[in-house]
């Protein structure tokens, strides 16, 4: 079976909480992908950490950050997911920080795609990026985790 063929589970979200270095922190996870097989397809795991500038108590984005970070992932997200390359995984806020997260098939395309919007400086706040190997899952351990202790 080619990775064209997998079905892709329809985005569910699910909201969870944490704090962490005594900072309140807040993650929003595709839920459908728990139980998803076969996990092998979607073997890296991209992750993509944002620098908020405009902040509120807690180090938390304001409205108008929050606007702005919005915005870049709905741009991002189907560029990342063309030709059903990368399922997105979740998005984490906490400590002046946001991190998107998807799981990829071909991490060449995704690299890719991330080069050139840093080459054209087509993004709103400076931002870096990670492509790991991870067949296993083990980095959506925690997030899936945290789900299953939510449930």
């Amino acid at each position: 079976m080619s990775h064209e063929e997998i079905p892709i589970p329809e985005e569910t979200h699910v909201s969870l909480e944490f704090k962490q270095s005594d900072l309140p922190g807040f993650a929003t996870v595709n839920s459908a992908l728990q139980g998803f097989e076969p996990k092998i397809f979607f073997s890296w795991h991209l992750s993509i950490l944002i620098a908020c500038e405009q902040l509120m108590n807690h180090r938390l984005p304001s409205p108008e950050e929050q606007s702005l970070l919005y915005e870049f992932e709905n741009k991002l997200d189907p560029l990342i997911k063309a030709k059903r390359n990368a399922v997105f995984f979740a998005r984490v806020t906490h400590d002046a920080y946001r991190v998107l997260v998807w799981r990829v098939h071909n991490p060449e395309i995704a690299d890719a795609i991330l080069r050139e919007i840093l080459r054209n400086k087509k993004y709103p706040r400076e931002f870096e990026y990670r492509i790991d190997e991870d067949p296993r899952w083990e980095k959506a351990a925690w997030y899936l985790d945290g789900i299953a202790v939510r449930h």
